[in-house]
């Protein structure tokens, strides 16, 4: 395998690795061990296609997609055991509408999904990582809550950078490197 395609594989790594999630027990080790090592896939992809200059839009595509297996999979088993206030429940739903209007707004304005990888929605992901087994440890909403603080943040910072195209603050998406080539005029 060259090395440019080392970072996709290690994003493939992470979406089977996703996917076997389905099939353990969120009780059991291989849960959690499955799930550390998609946390680490998702550290590694992006590590080594920069220190090896294989950075693509595909793979930033992959990634994003690896990342949203990954989220559905651990909700869906996770989800089922979770006891959160029902305004709790309105505040992710809130969220994840957000975030599908940034998606259908990029839709419309370039004809294809974009998806930013800013600072906040790169520590989003971080602290949900480490904040859910946390709140499934701790047995409180507390960690959950910040997490949906930074969520918030993150998803309209989102929308910001997809509608107005400012991408000054966020140089590292191949998406929107793309689209600046394309229309030069809007800074």
């Amino acid at each position: 395998m060259t090395i440019i395609l080392l970072p996709n594989f290690i994003t493939a790594l992470r979406i089977a690795g996703s996917f076997s999630l389905l099939f353990c027990d969120v009780a059991g080790m291989a849960f959690w061990v499955l799930y550390v090592l998609c946390g680490i896939t998702d550290i590694a992809d992006g590590w080594v296609a920069r220190k090896f200059h294989a950075e693509s839009k595909a793979g930033a595509i992959l990634d994003s997609l690896a990342d949203l297996v990954f989220v559905a999979c651990c909700c869906w088993q996770i989800i089922p055991i979770l006891n959160f206030p029902k305004w709790l429940w309105i505040w992710g739903g809130a969220i994840v509408v957000v975030k599908l209007i940034n998606q259908i707004c990029a839709l419309v304005m370039y004809k294809k999904c974009v998806f930013p990888h800013t600072l906040a929605n790169k520590a989003t992901g971080l602290l949900l990582f480490i904040g859910v087994p946390l709140t499934l440890y701790l047995e409180s909403i507390i960690p959950i809550v910040i997490i949906a603080v930074l969520a918030t943040f993150a998803a309209v910072q989102e929308g910001h950078f997809i509608r107005t195209k400012k991408t000054k603050h966020n140089r590292k998406s191949c998406i929107f490197a793309e689209i600046k080539q394309q229309n030069k005029n809007y800074e």
